[in-house]
């Protein structure tokens, strides 16, 4: 069941290494268990590695208030409050036996974001294969620590977080007992502009935290999520739904099961042709290589008369004499008639 994900953590021999593909449902079950576990489905059909839930309520999160700084404000939610709003999108923890389980039996990983410290108490007692943390709870330093301290590996967004943030929060982690840590470029905007992704974030954050990393994406469509690999991300994380015409909190910026299978594909794709630093010639372009250049005779030549520009030119394909000799054989004599068409050898040729 967790293969996967242990390959995904295993130091990768190549730069084109496996891409750990996550479905995010969120609230695109929309309060029920039955379409949950068609959204399930729909990731494993679709080429995912892991469904990922959230495990909170609203109370866990927030509480209800009709307060103004309980308002959202600029975003696709704007003008409710956030109870309202968790309330409408949380899944009932009763749900994620059995969605882990169902997960489970089709081959795939289900792990959850825990937001509040009984959340992980909960996931432990399912035996989650990872933790995963929210970009808004990267600053929450004791929820960080709780979630080190299950000595499970760590897939962290980093979205909104300053450099400086990111660090602390990384820092709180490995200190609490996180030894195994991904880190997630993502931008915090529902739907996220593609201008604002700033990919080449991606590498930046492994090489300064020397961990994986990987793009938690908002954007829509699959060209940014396939980019990403490209510049070595090893997690993908896009949500799922089945079908943005059903409305939710998430749809408008959700995937549907058919565009998350082509993005699947295309990240298998990227993937085989990163392959590694190589100068070698493949089985296919050996197979090419005759048609390269070399020196043919383009006249027909007399025995005693000169090669020139105009009786030897450099010409596919490559049966003759290397196109690197061509000045070094002007001037010289042919030993031979030779009728044009032939390939220029050096017993052809006195000097």
């Amino acid at each position: 069941m967790r293969e996967n994900l242990k390959r995904m953590f295993k130091p990768c021999v190549r730069p084109s290494g496996h891409t750990y593909v996550v479905a995010e449902m969120s609230a695109n079950h929309q309060h029920n268990i039955e379409r949950a576990e068609a959204i399930v489905r729909a990731a494993a059909d679709s080429g995912a590695d892991a469904v990922k839930l959230q495990t909170y309520t609203a109370d866990t999160l927030t509480f209800k208030s009709d307060n103004d700084c309980f308002v959202i404000k600029g975003t696709a939610w704007s003008g409710r409050t956030l109870h309202d709003l968790y309330q409408e999108a949380y899944t009932p923890w009763e749900w994620q036996p059995r969605l882990m389980a169902l997960a489970n039996d089709l081959g795939m990983d289900c792990f959850s974001t825990p937001f509040d410290e009984t959340a992980v108490d909960f996931l432990e007692g399912l035996n989650v294969p990872c933790h995963k943390v929210a970009s808004f709870e990267l600053v929450d330093i004791p929820l960080l620590r709780k979630i080190a301290g299950t000595k499970k590996p760590v897939i962290m967004s980093t979205g909104m977080g300053t450099l400086a943030e990111i660090d602390e929060a990384v820092g709180a982690l490995r200190s609490a007992g996180c030894s195994e840590l991904a880190l997630l470029k993502c931008t915090s905007a529902y739907p996220a502009p593609p201008e604002e992704a700033n990919l080449l974030t991606i590498p930046h954050l492994s090489q300064t935290f020397g961990c994986i990393a990987g793009l938690s994406d908002h954007t829509l469509g699959s060209a940014v999520a396939v980019a990403a690999v490209s510049l070595g991300a090893r997690i993908v994380e896009k949500h799922l739904t089945l079908s943005r015409a059903d409305g939710g909190p998430d749809s408008g910026f959700s995937m549907e099961p058919d565009e998350f299978r082509r993005m699947v594909t295309d990240i298998r794709t990227v993937e085989k042709a990163l392959g590694c630093v190589s100068y070698e010639l493949t089985e296919k372009q050996k197979e090419n290589v005759a048609l390269r250049r070399s020196l043919f005779v383009v006249e027909d030549i007399r025995a005693g008369e000169k090669f020139t520009t105009s009786n030897v030119r450099s010409v596919r394909p490559a049966h003759g004499l290397h196109p690197r000799h061509y000045n070094e054989i002007l001037g010289c004599q042919s030993v031979r008639d030779i009728p044009k068409g032939t390939p220029l050898a050096w017993d052809m040729l006195q000097c």
